[in-house]
């Protein structure tokens, strides 16, 4: 398995549409980072968001998950509580192909204010908005920034496709296109 580097990660995503929008390059002026940069992505946070509360629920569960738990939000600066969580989506559309998996890690900008985002490996031939998990673990209320980098994609190519892909199992995440909740 090998990482890929920027010109491997721009044909796969302008010749096979693996992330759209695509920005080819790394934009940086007055923005948190995102784009193409030498052996990842940059993805972007949109302006959806669901911020946790716990007005309504006593406790979380996964396999039984109250979206009471959430505070629809939309707009360019979204607030994270103390010592809570928001979801959001990305803004790029991803299309995994079959011998490829992906690690996404957190931007340092954020890391440095102790806003941590969480996203699992997207598997191969996975699709879709990504849901990302985004934790304030500070004592103070925290911004997130619409359309700006929140998280950096790795990419890995394997030397053989896999046997079962994410599409082969019908994985219950695939092809998501807003904010998604857990699901059992």
């Amino acid at each position: 398995m090998s990482i890929k580097s920027d010109g491997w990660i721009r044909r796969m995503a302008t010749e096979h549409g693996m992330i759209e929008p695509f920005t080819e390059r790394q934009v940086r002026e007055g923005v948190i980072s995102y784009g193409l940069s030498s052996y990842g992505y940059d993805m972007r946070v949109s302006d959806e968001f669901r911020i946790f509360h716990n007005a309504l629920s006593p406790v979380v569960d996964p396999k039984s998950f109250d979206e009471r738990s959430f505070i629809e939000f939309q707009g360019d600066i979204c607030i994270v509580p103390p010592n809570s969580f928001a979801l959001a989506r990305s803004i790029e559309y991803f299309r995994i192909p079959r011998n490829v998996l992906t690690i996404c890690v957190g931007k340092s900008t954020y890391a440095r204010c102790g806003i941590i985002t969480n996203v699992t490996p997207f598997e191969p031939e996975w699709e879709g908005h990504v849901t990302l998990e985004i934790s304030n673990t500070t004592p103070l209320p925290a911004r997130i920034y619409a359309n700006e980098g929140i998280a950096q994609v790795l990419f890995f190519e394997s030397d053989e496709p896999c046997e079962v892909s994410y599409a082969d199992k019908k994985g219950k995440y695939q092809g998501q296109t807003g904010v998604t909740p857990p699901r059992l």
